[in-house]
């Protein structure tokens, strides 16, 4: 009998499977099940929404609450005010709740490969076979610390925003923010109440507006969401092909806060951090920083190492696979959705997650019949 009970499990057979339960996952599960297609969405986390929840204390977006709902749910709230990351969790919660969607927590996939005429998962101790996959997953998975970081000092507190709460992760003594992004922005005009704070780096631009002011909120935030970035910036236009691969490497403008802001609070802008001498940050002007904290806010890569099919444009580091607005098509019966700008600028984000997760289901629809 021993014999027995130590065999592995054989493996189950999910006609589709979604890999992330995130928005991205929820969305695709939404129309999914509109269709009655078997599925099963597996997330590594233990809750849904806890890939909000992990995130800095005071983050808020910076749509307004109404552009901020998955197909067939309303956000809860007042209209135009800002979700903290908290409500954004909660309501990636009671989305599935309300949809009963087949949400699997604790599952992180190990591998994706392909046997035969059907798909292999392996997550946790499961073996899945499926004849459909969704990688529903952001281009932002992995944090990107310079190569020469573990050179710094031991005795100096290093943490990347993704490991950031707030200002009482730090010890005493001044904090180097690195990178000028939305992120390290918002995170040194945090830190400096507390603390003395550079912030390295040069921004790619700001958006020349208030974004609370009403102004903004009724006119300027929907024109650029609901226009400019869900139908104007699109791999299908061509201002959309060309702004792209600046995105993609360069980031987004600053938002919320702008240069101005930074200065008004105190925070001491230096170039770039080039490497370390002595333990401590080496500036670009060949300065060194006397620094206690850093806080790495330099972004993060994808890694899609686990996908074992030859799905990717080759390199070292491939950026993306290679789609056509998310379906696979040397891959039949993959798709990807929730990577940054897959089909438009919104892609990644709330308000543009969905209409990507309708066409692949589509996709998928026809497969099945």
């Amino acid at each position: 009998m021993a014999e027995f009970a130590n065999a592995p499990r054989a493996p189950e057979h999910i006609e589709t499977l979604v890999l992330g339960g995130g928005q991205a996952g929820l969305a695709v599960g939404y129309h999914l099940a509109q269709r009655d297609i078997p599925f099963v969405i597996l997330d590594a986390n233990d809750r849904v929404g806890d890939s909000w929840r992990k995130r800095w204390d005071s983050l808020r977006l910076f749509t307004p609450a109404r552009y901020n709902a998955l197909p067939g749910m309303p956000f809860p709230g007042p209209r135009h005010s800002f979700s903290t990351k908290d409500e954004i969790a909660d309501y990636l919660e009671a989305y599935a709740a309300r949809f009963e969607l087949p949400v699997r927590t604790g599952f992180r996939v190990a591998q994706l490969s392909r046997n035969g005429t059907h798909f292999v998962v392996e997550a946790r101790d499961r073996h899945f076979e499926a004849e459909n996959v969704v990688v529903a997953m952001a281009s932002h998975q992995v944090p990107r610390v310079p190569r020469f970081a573990h050179e710094l000092d031991p005795g100096i507190v290093q943490l990347h925003s993704g490991e950031y709460r707030n200002p009482s992760q730090l010890r005493e003594g001044p904090v180097l923010v690195v990178g000028v992004g939305n992120s390290g922005a918002e995170i040194a005009v945090e830190v400096v109440k507390e603390h003395p704070t550079w912030l390295a780096g040069k921004e790619t631009g700001y958006v020349p507006f208030r974004i609370e002011r009403a102004p903004a909120r009724f006119v300027l935030l929907p024109l650029m969401f609901r226009v400019i970035g869900h139908r104007v910036l699109t791999v299908r236009t061509p201002i959309g092909r060309k702004v792209r691969p600046k995105l993609l490497s360069h980031g987004a403008p600053l938002v919320r806060v702008k240069p101005e802001d930074i200065a008004a609070v105190g925070v001491e802008r230096v170039p770039r951090v080039v490497g370390v001498r002595d333990g401590l940050p080496l500036l670009e002007d060949d300065r060194v920083l006397e620094a206690a904290n850093v806080v790495w806010c330099t972004g993060f890569r994808p890694d899609f190492s686990w996908i074992d099919l030859p799905v990717f444009g080759g390199g070292e580091d491939p950026i993306e696979p290679i789609h056509r607005r998310g379906i696979v098509e040397n891959e039949p019966g993959l798709y990807f959705v929730g990577l940054f700008f897959l089909y438009a600028m919104s892609s990644g984000f709330l308000p543009g997650v969905g209409r990507d997760a309708e066409y692949i289901v589509k996709d998928i629809a026809s497969r099945t019949t």
